[in-house]
């Protein structure tokens, strides 16, 4: 949220024109000193700086590198007198030349901090955001816009215990976000919970939310205060949450890369022991399926040669692998079928009907049933027997009458 801009600053720091320290690169305001910037007379025609990704806020500090050779012209004038402009971001970034059409009605004005001349013939400016304006019209295009403007005054509509709760709920949830974004130095919260001013507090946040330069234009243009802090504490909130369940999903990772890691390790080991012994589980394994699939009578050369592609599978999979496991249950699975193994029907009725009525009260319909089911099967013996299905409800003897 903050790390992009730091960074920037930080270099202007290692210039030999740069910064003397960090107070310098971002000031902190107290409320009667935001008062005072924000309060101070806008001029009645102003140079107009178009910034291509950009939105400046009120008491913000934001270093731009100027090579546009309109915004030449207009930092050289500028700074050569009053260094007051007029900053307004564009609406397409990716314009070289913008128009007056291209550029947003509103911005900020500016005092221009510190020129830095670039080895490229290009020049980086610090500036601070003043105050609101909105332009009225452009009176001049060459060799830069110039425009008459007007000052906007925003509304603070928040006051007491309103404005606190407000204040310590923003403060809260911008420094979670500082601690979980490991990009993002750790200056930022101390900048954060120094603040005392909260018009200053909420242009600091804006200025550095990571949202398209259109929703940070729209929170400048807000005139009231709490609808500001409204747009701000969602999109805060928004990306605590991303990050909440980014840590999340980097913590379970974590977890299970240890978890495989300590499997691996310690079969690794066991396996170390086993061949020091002259011993080795995942081969003695397979030998004994092998062993029980040969001894295994009456069954079908296609089951064998099936048995025998999962056994090579088997062989060449490692035991830390989660398929060893499924390979291994399913050819056990296969050898415990009683392949070729016929048992001999009984068909006695008398006897049938005297273990149904012993061993289950009522019934009669299901008992009469499964009699005649037994008759036909002893009437027609090359007949294929039909499926009886018992349907009920839990508890009333489906399965002990299917045995």
């Amino acid at each position: 949220m903050f790390d992009p801009r730091l960074k920037i600053l930080t270099a202007f720091e290692d210039q030999n024109e740069g910064f003397d320290d960090f107070e310098q690169a971002i000031p902190l305001l107290s409320e009667e000193e935001e008062r005072k910037l924000t309060e101070s007379e806008v001029p009645d025609s102003l140079p107009i700086l178009p910034l291509k990704n950009t939105v400046l806020f009120p008491g913000v500090v934001v270093p731009i590198t100027v090579g546009r050779d309109r915004s030449l012209a207009l930092v050289k004038e500028a700074y050569e007198s009053d260094k007051i402009i007029g900053v307004v971001a564009q609406k397409d970034e990716s314009v070289e030349d913008p128009h007056p059409k291209d550029i947003y009605k509103m911005g900020t004005v500016a005092q221009i901090l510190k020129l830095i001349k670039m080895p490229d013939g290009s020049k980086s400016i610090v500036i601070q955001g003043k105050s609101v304006f909105e332009i009225d019209e452009i009176t001049q295009v060459d060799p830069y816009f110039r425009a008459k403007v007007k000052g906007i005054r925003q509304v603070m509509d928040l006051t007491g215990i309103e404005m606190d709760a407000s204040m310590r709920s923003i403060k809260e949830t911008a420094t979670k976000i500082v601690n979980l974004s490991p990009n993002i130095p750790s200056e930022a919260s101390i900048a954060i919970n120094n603040i005392s001013s909260p018009t200053f507090l909420l242009n600091f946040i804006s200025s550095n939310l990571q949202v398209s330069l259109s929703d940070k234009q729209q929170i400048l243009e807000f005139m009231h205060f709490s609808k500001r802090l409204e747009k701000v504490m969602e999109y805060l909130n928004k990306e605590l949450q991303v990050l909440n369940l980014s840590e999340e999903i980097r913590s379970k990772v974590k977890t299970d890369i240890d978890d495989q890691q300590r499997d691996f390790y310690l079969r690794q080991q066991m396996k170390a022991i086993q061949e020091a012994l002259g011993e080795d589980s995942e081969q003695q394994d397979v030998a004994k399926l092998r062993e029980r699939l040969n001894a295994k009578k009456n069954v079908p050369e296609y089951v064998i040669k099936e048995a025998e592609k999962e056994l090579q599978r088997l062989d060449m999979t490692p035991s830390a692998s989660p398929n060893y496991g499924i390979i291994h249950s399913y050819v056990e699975w296969i050898l415990d079928l009683p392949w070729g193994d016929y048992s001999e029907d009984k068909l006695d009725l008398k006897k049938a009907r005297k273990v149904l009525d012993e061993d289950h009260y009522g019934l009669e319909k299901v008992k009469k049933r499964i009699i005649e089911y037994l008759a036909v099967l002893k009437l027609k013996k090359d007949m294929k027997a039909p499926i009886l299905c018992f349907y009920g409800p839990p508890g009333v003897g489906k399965t002990s009458l299917g045995k």
